[in-house]
């Protein structure tokens, strides 16, 4: 017989408070236009996007996730010295150790919280809710934080008409606690790297090492090319339509409920058609509320989710209480959805 003593955790978890931060700067399509052959027609009807935020100097990864969570903190009711756990999906953090959580937890005032970081890209905020809601009902933590950020104009090629119009910067955060009903539904998750290709970074880091600088790619001025993300458009659109409709009707079914239950969908903000097909495969009725924050948010990765969210419930578009379901997909390929009750 096992000598550990039992776990004692939060029978259920939730979804408690929310925020969100977009940098001060907002380019329109206008600025991009300057460095590639393309329209601001063009760019909205094959992305529904029309403003991006991009960050500042000042507007690190660290910086604006502090600003997010600790409007998602104020909006849970609770002190920051309560947080257990900070969970941060990244993958614009540029120093590889340490974690960026660390300093986030420390900025905050928490009182030595576990912290750290994932990469899962796109499905990110899905991973880390996953990981929230797990230590909470498992013990470790009452409360966990978990954040979205990303500061994709950094990784951004100005120059590759494919994707030069897709990026925006910012940070969603939420907090997670104890709750006494279900609120977060079961995940249904995976990855399929055979895929892996479809969506990557154009150059490794470890090419600009000293004396490994040839063959990388140049602009148009003949300066190296920082690395970028770069995708086959076509591939990764035929994927998320397709499989993903899936794994969201998936979570539909793991958490005991059918698309007429629904109050909100908030997909990845990856592409207004993306979102519109997902939509139509999925059959949602017309009075389930869409978010399609990537007009003029753009695409944030790990963030779209969570700054959604934060959004529609700050017009009201969403009230809390609502059934919301949430899927998030991207690089790896990988993939998160799961059935939320909204704070």
């Amino acid at each position: 017989m096992s000598k550990i003593r039992p776990s004692k955790g939060a029978p259920y978890a939730r979804i408690l408070g929310v925020g969100g931060y977009r940098p001060t700067r907002v380019v329109p399509n206008e600025v991009i236009l300057e460095k590639i052959d393309s329209s601001d027609e063009w760019i909205r009807s094959r992305s529904g996007i029309e403003t991006r935020h991009w960050a500042g100097p000042e507007e690190t990864v660290a910086a604006m996730s502090v600003e997010a969570a600790g409007k998602a903190i104020a909006d849970a009711g609770i002190d920051a010295e309560r947080i257990g756990a900070v969970v941060v999906s990244t993958v614009s953090h540029f120093s590889q150790t340490p974690a960026v959580a660390t300093e986030i937890a420390d900025k905050l005032g928490t009182n030595k919280a576990a912290a750290f970081d994932i990469s899962a890209g796109c499905a990110g905020f899905g991973y880390g809710l996953t990981l929230a809601k797990g230590m909470v009902v498992e013990g470790s933590a009452e409360y966990v934080l978990v954040i979205g950020v990303e500061r994709l104009s950094d990784l951004t090629d100005l120059e590759d008409r494919a994707t030069a119009f897709l990026f925006g910067d910012g940070a969603g955060a939420v907090v997670v606690g104890p709750s006494q009903e279900p609120a977060i539904g079961p995940t249904v998750w995976g990855s399929e790297g055979d895929k892996a290709g479809t969506i990557k970074q154009t150059v490794s880091w470890d090419r600009f090492r000293i004396g490994d600088l040839s063959e990388l790619p140049v602009d148009s001025e003949g300066n190296v090319k920082f690395p970028a993300i770069t995708q086959e458009g076509q591939a990764v659109f035929r994927w998320a339509v397709f499989e993903m409709a899936k794994v969201a009707q998936q979570a539909l079914d793991a958490a005991g409920i059918s698309s007429d239950d629904l109050d909100v969908f908030i997909p990845h903000q990856a592409n207004v058609r993306i979102i519109d097909s997902m939509v139509k495969t999925l059959k949602l009725p017309e009075h389930v509320t869409v978010a399609r924050d990537i007009r003029t948010t753009g695409n944030t990765s790990a963030a779209s989710i969570p700054l959604a969210m934060e959004r529609l419930l700050a017009t009201g578009e969403a009230k809390s209480g609502d059934t919301a379901l949430v899927i998030g997909f991207g690089a790896g390929l990988v993939y998160a959805a799961t059935v939320v009750t909204l704070p």
